[in-house]
């Protein structure tokens, strides 16, 4: 049966079907440099020229079989095509919360780039396509944890630019609380948080010298991991992620690999020059009203239900220059309307948590944003910046004991990185979880550039209503 359809069909066809096929795969294998990948040449020969292996047995069969396997092998090529589209060239992302606004919208779908800084070879291969870590309905792992291959890029058509927005692997989601209501906040800012209420010392920062502070900050971690462990009805387990499997955030690069960053009364300096905000910067704004907005206003100016929410709640605006000035214009609206020069930080703790600098969200810095084999001179001053660093992202074991730091279990005063890293904030800086908050983006945790908006959709509105067809295929490069 097989040799009689193998000389049915047209050779010459074929033959140019299997070299098309074979060049396209040889040069994939060429640009992941992954030669392991040359086994399956053979079997791509068959399919095309000597047709040994009965790939579509099925389509000999009658009744259901046939039905069925039909349905099945177009499942599994659809998997398949997805899952290698999905790690090498594209996925789609959109945006969960306001920490870009106005820039990129709650709602947004992006179409993500993962050429345009070289995709990542997967470092958890065996996994459900368009799934992130989680199997929908089932609530399970949608990867298994073996194997796990070494972080490695291959080569794409640029780096990160300053000023670019990125989409990237959320670095502080290594180790989370498995409860639902609990994985999307900060863990070591949630064990913090708790130790500091358990077992507060009443002593003040400044009082403490650097190591007393280092072993403060790790004292209260390790009281509150003790008090989720032992709430386990509430928070469920602490899980760990591998890089490749954590919560996609997308941000906007303000820091570069070798730059030291320093904010000053809420703009950003690199390098000692100011770097230029976004167009459509947002800080919150102490308001006092004398009725409420109307719906016509809020939509020109952008001000959303969770904006409102942020007002009713806590007394302050997230606003643009631009809706600042025309809320104050309206008097029959707006009793009073002031930017909010408050250092609190909603409960939140700055990077980094070991140590008390006095930085704040508005004024942080300066630090030095690690560069690959670029070395480092640590003091007690500096560890605490560069111990997530040295210790999560690069795999060392980091001791500070008693003003000195060891690093694999040797003394030493010097580091020198093995990965660039990267500066992220969100455009909406009083309502953005960023940097400021956990530090560094490493270059393995960078997933792709977001290119444009495919889809957007209100979710204050429904319907068609809903739908912001200004935005649609907007290139993101165009959002300045």
């Amino acid at each position: 049966m097989i040799d009689k359809k193998k000389k049915q069909l047209n050779m010459k066809v074929q033959w140019t079907k299997f070299i098309v096929v074979l060049a396209l795969y040889l040069l994939f294998l060429y640009w992941v440099k992954s030669w392991w990948g040359l086994l399956v040449v053979p079997f791509i020969y068959d399919v095309y020229i000597t047709k040994k292996i009965r790939w579509q047995w099925w389509k000999d069969s009658e009744g259901p079989t046939r039905f069925v396997m039909s349905w099945v092998d177009a499942i599994v090529f659809a998997l398949i095509a997805v899952y290698f589209i999905h790690n090498f060239f594209f996925q789609n992302y959109v945006i969960p919360s306001s920490s870009l606004e106005k820039s990129l919208l709650t709602g947004d779908y992006l179409f993500v780039s993962k050429v345009s800084y070289g995709p990542r070879i997967p470092q958890t291969p065996l996994a459900m396509p368009l799934t992130q870590h989680t199997l929908p309905v089932f609530q399970c792992k949608s990867y298994l944890d073996w194997p796990h291959w070494d972080y490695r890029r291959v080569k794409g058509l640029g780096d990160v630019k300053l000023n670019d927005i990125v989409v990237f692997n959320y670095p502080s989601g290594d180790t989370l609380c498995e409860a639902s209501m609990y994985q999307a906040q900060d863990f070591y800012q949630l064990c913090y948080s708790f130790g500091s209420q358990i077992a507060p010392d009443g002593v003040i920062a400044d009082s403490l010298d650097r190591q007393q502070q280092y072993d403060r900050a790790n004292r209260y971690m390790q009281i509150g991991e003790q008090y989720i462990r032992d709430n386990f009805s509430e928070f469920g387990a602490i899980i760990s992620r591998p890089t490749d499997r954590r919560e996609n955030y997308v941000k906007r690069c303000v820091g570069l690999p070798g730059q030291t960053l320093q904010i000053k009364d809420r703009i950003v300096y690199l390098d000692g020059k100011a770097n230029k905000e976004p167009d459509n910067v947002q800080y919150t704004y102490i308001v006092k009203l004398k009725q409420n907005i109307p719906d016509e206003l809020m939509e020109q100016l952008g001000i959303s239900l969770e904006d409102l929410a942020s007002l009713n709640s806590r007394g302050y605006l997230p606003l643009t220059s631009y809706a600042a000035s025309e809320l104050k214009k309206r008097s029959d609206i707006v009793e009073s309307i002031e930017l909010n020069t408050s250092v609190a930080d909603d409960g939140y703790h700055v990077y980094p948590i070991e140590a008390e600098y006095g930085w704040t969200r508005d004024n942080y810095g300066p630090v030095w944003i690690p560069k690959k084999g670029q070395s480092i001179k640590l003091t007690m001053d500096n560890i605490a910046v560069y111990a997530r660093p040295i210790h999560a992202y690069e795999g060392n074991d980091l001791q500070v004991k008693d003003g000195k730091i060891f690093i694999n279990g040797k003394e030493t005063d010097t580091y020198t990185f093995t990965l660039d890293y990267y500066w992220m904030m969100g455009d909406n800086r009083h309502n953005s979880a960023d940097s400021r908050y956990w530090g560094f983006v490493p270059e393995d945790h960078v997933v792709g550039k977001p290119i444009f908006i495919w889809w957007s959709s209100d979710p204050d509105r429904s319907g068609f209503k809903g739908v912001r067809w200004n935005r649609l295929f907007r290139f993101v490069d165009n959002i300045k």
